[in-house]
């Protein structure tokens, strides 16, 4: 299990690059075998799914350096097609998870209204979260060759250090429910916590603030995936 600590500076050149890349809708929501190479060499988009409008205010990891860059040609198109199918089975088991195929990757985000739940200041995973959990670390089982993110947030109400050990604690839950409760790889993931500072929503609103306390997971190919990727595709 690996967890990064503070390093930005590759987090905020990746979102310049989200800003260059990742403006048109058609191009952001397309799957890879219909994109093919036109992200280029950057994950920009993922990282911009995860973390918000705000990464260059701060955080805990360069996730940048964990997602890596985008597999281009046959290659990728092999990727991607995987890819889709996983994300598609994500989203029949899990209907109101938020899926969002990026890049090589698959974003999901959990708020309060999408199956992964936490009472005000808590981080225990409740029975119902375990339920959406299960369903989740199934499909794990099954596409076993790709690396998760695990990534926590909160809104802004309360004081920073407090936020940022809530949001670190809510993502250690998750991963740790999936290593010790569903026995998958610990090397599989990596955990990472931003507390309050890469909000998605407006934190002066009730909804906003509901739409921050969230907690995202992307999945992504790891390096057997995209080798054997390559090694079918000639390349």
């Amino acid at each position: 299990m690996k967890t990064y600590l503070k390093q930005t500076a590759l987090v905020a050149l990746a979102f310049t690059l989200i800003l260059s890349l990742g403006s048109c809708e058609a191009t952001k929501n397309a799957n890879n075998k219909q994109k093919g190479a036109v992200i280029g060499a950057t994950s920009g988009a993922v990282l911009g799914a995860i973390l918000g409008n705000n990464i260059g205010k701060g955080g805990n990891g360069a996730l940048g350096a964990v997602i890596g860059g985008v597999v281009g040609g046959g290659a990728g198109v092999l990727i991607g097609n995987k890819m889709d199918k996983q994300a598609q089975k994500i989203e029949q088991e899990i209907p109101g998870a938020q899926v969002v195929r990026v890049d090589d990757g698959i974003v999901i985000t959990f708020d309060e209204n999408s199956g992964v739940y936490f009472d005000t200041a808590k981080y225990n995973i409740n029975a119902a979260s375990q339920a959406t959990l299960d369903k989740l670390a199934n499909v794990l089982k099954e596409y076993a060759d790709t690396d998760v993110l695990v990534v926590g947030h909160t809104d802004s109400v309360g004081a920073d250090e407090m936020n940022m050990t809530l949001s670190k604690n809510r993502a250690q839950s998750v991963t740790n429910y999936f290593v010790q409760s569903k026995g998958l790889s610990a090397g599989r993931f990596t955990t990472n916590w931003y507390g309050e500072t890469a909000p998605v929503a407006d934190n002066t609103t009730a909804e906003g603030r509901a739409k921050n306390r969230r907690v995202n997971l992307a999945i992504i190919p790891n390096e057997k995936m995209k080798n054997e990727a390559k090694q079918q595709a000639g390349e």
